[in-house]
Formats: C-alpha cells, structure tokens, sequence
C-alpha cells in the first residue's frame, strides 16, 4: 500500500524534475519512489564497503593465502 508524504523542492529542482518526468512519460510520485531507491541502495553499497575495508583494516589479507588460488587461474589460450 502506497502512502501520501508531502515534500519541498527548490523551484528550479522542480523544473527539472519535472522536464525529466515528462521526458520520460512518467509521474513525479514513480520519479521519486525511483530515486528514493537509488539512493538508498548507494548508501547500503557505501555501508558495506566500509565494513569491508574496516574488516580487511582489522585483518590484512596474507598474501599466502591467495598464492595458491594464483596458480589454478585458468585464463584460456590468448
């Protein structure tokens, strides 16, 4: 079920949202779900690629480890 929220926008933000939406044969409420989505996916990527460098940061990578995994790569013929 969808609610109703009521937002502010900068007149020429405005604009451009809604020259994008009418380029795009589409509404402002799909517009903004859409973008909405985005960004709440970049910030998940962001948060987790922090997390990452942080575990890395708390427990380097030995370059043993990964020495053997070398040596089965299979490239294929150039």
């Amino acid at each position: 079920m969808l609610k109703t929220i009521q937002i502010t926008l900068p007149p020429d933000l405005l604009d451009r949202v809604d020259e994008t939406v009418a380029a795009r044969q589409t509404n402002r409420s799909a517009f903004a779900r859409q973008a909405f989505e985005d960004a709440l996916f970049r910030l998940r990527v962001e948060q987790m690629e922090r997390e990452d460098a942080e575990g890395y940061a708390r427990q380097p990578q030995d370059p043993d480890e990964i020495a053997i995994w070398e040596s089965a790569q299979d490239w294929g013929e150039p």
